[in-house]
């Protein structure tokens, strides 16, 4: 079975960007995006206080993140197909089904083992609203105008990580880290209650037909595809980035500087806004994919400060000033990254954003526990350093593919899409530009 027999070749253009439903949809987005932020980052002030409450260690403590993210990753994996060929909106439904399932029970954990098991079931149930965050915008948009969407959610969304971890502190030091599980299992419900309003975004005519394995085989299609293949490396590159920050932030800024849960809150909310910043200032260059080049630079600069600053002072200031031109090009890079890659493998955009999100969780599961091993501080500027070398070699690869990736002779024939140039592709091509 081709990508070509099973899914479209172009997105929906029925629905414009604009009038009340659209509305609906930019909000709906968001609280999807946000809902697979606030799966980890709403918790992220308690780590050291459960740290104490299980009477475990730190590593061991940041393997609830890591367990998170390979079920965010793997969930990604399964459900992509999956709302290929049965649709966007049930998959949703049973997926946040699951992760309420997953936060009432994480309540009840008598042990941090027990804990981390249930929070690999709560990433298998957020997966579900985060990759089709991604996912929906590829069904109905294309070129520069998938790109507004995509910044739009993305930048109202930094306010998603910027809260998080400030009511994560609220609740944590009222009713301890359970209240937060039982806000997320509220926002999930919230979620249920507003899917009936949102209209599928992909028809069944648009669905992948044939025998139930075959929405599996355009993993192996998309992984044919290095034009696809470079954008989802340079996402996953990325976000291993803020993963390392994000699960070495806790310990220290509370442990190491001495900060309260609170004031942690505070500075993760104010650093995020940032990664919002970001991602619309992205939107300004033209083409699009030059904000990828300025922000792999960028980040590689500020990694290089932020190793030899980790080595040399020991200043809280120091560490949040580097933060906050880390975020913003990590805002541009996953923002560009996103849309470049979607528009790539749009043809199977279900399975296309599976992938994307499943690369991220593979570097953010792998580098969470490999943060907190010896001096945070250390480790933390190594890996950083070590991903933002990587990030800046595949923004380099990224700068030299042409602006239109589904009309170039090379992704045609890993994707199944007729190489020759049609009025579409010409357009799309305007678009990214």
């Amino acid at each position: 079975m081709s990508v070509n027999s099973s899914t479209p070749s172009s997105p929906a253009t029925a629905q414009s960007p604009s009038g009340g439903y659209y509305v609906f949809l930019i909000i709906y987005l968001v609280l999807l995006s946000a809902f697979g932020s606030f799966v980890n980052d709403m918790y992220l002030p308690t780590l050291p206080e459960m740290v104490r409450s299980f009477h475990t260690t730190t590593s061991t403590v940041q393997l609830g993140l890591t367990f998170g993210m390979i079920g965010l990753g793997f969930g990604e994996l399964i459900l992509g197909p999956l709302s290929d060929r049965f649709g966007r909106k049930p998959i949703l439904i049973g997926a946040l089904i699951v992760f309420c399932i997953g936060a009432v029970c994480s309540v009840w954990s008598k042990t941090i083992h027990v804990f981390i098991w249930w929070r690999l079931v709560q990433g298998l149930g957020a997966s579900g609203g985060y990759f089709l965050a991604r996912t929906i915008p590829a069904d109905l948009y294309k070129g520069r105008a998938l790109a507004k969407v995509m910044a739009l959610v993305g930048a109202i969304n930094g306010f998603a990580p910027a809260s998080a971890p400030v009511i994560g502190g609220l609740v944590a030091r009222s009713v301890g880290w359970q209240g937060i599980f039982w806000i997320l299992f509220g926002f999930s419900a919230m979620l249920l209650l507003l899917t009936p309003a949102f209209k599928e975004s992909l028809p069944p005519s648009r669905r992948v037909k044939g025998h139930f394995g075959a929405a599996f085989k355009n993993y192996v299609i998309l992984s044919r595809n290095r034009h696809f293949v470079i954008h989802v490396m340079l996402k996953g590159t990325a976000l291993g980035v803020l993963f390392a920050y994000i699960s070495s932030a806790p310990f220290i800024i509370q442990d190491h500087y001495g900060f309260t849960q609170l004031q942690f809150g505070l500075f993760m909310g104010f650093n995020a806004l940032f990664v919002a910043f970001g991602s619309m200032v992205a939107l300004r260059f033209k083409p699009l994919k030059n904000a990828v080049v300025y922000g792999g630079r960028g980040l590689m600069a500020v990694a290089v400060a932020q190793f030899i600053c980790f080595y040399t002072v020991n200043n809280v200031w120091v560490y949040e000033v580097l933060n906050l031109p880390m975020l913003f090009c990590l805002g541009m890079l996953f923002t560009v990254g996103n849309t470049l890659a979607m528009n790539e493998g749009r043809q199977c955009a279900g399975d296309a954003s599976a992938l994307i999100g499943l690369m991220g969780y593979v570097f953010g599961a792998t580098v969470s526990p490999l943060v907190g091993l010896g001096n945070m501080l250390h480790s933390t500027a190594i890996t950083i350093l070590v991903l933002s070398v990587l990030v800046l070699i595949f923004s380099r690869w990224s700068r030299i593919l042409p602006a239109d990736l589904a009309a170039t002779p090379q992704s045609a024939t890993a994707t199944g899409v007729p190489a020759a140039k049609d009025k579409d592709s010409t357009d799309n091509e305007d678009e990214l530009k």
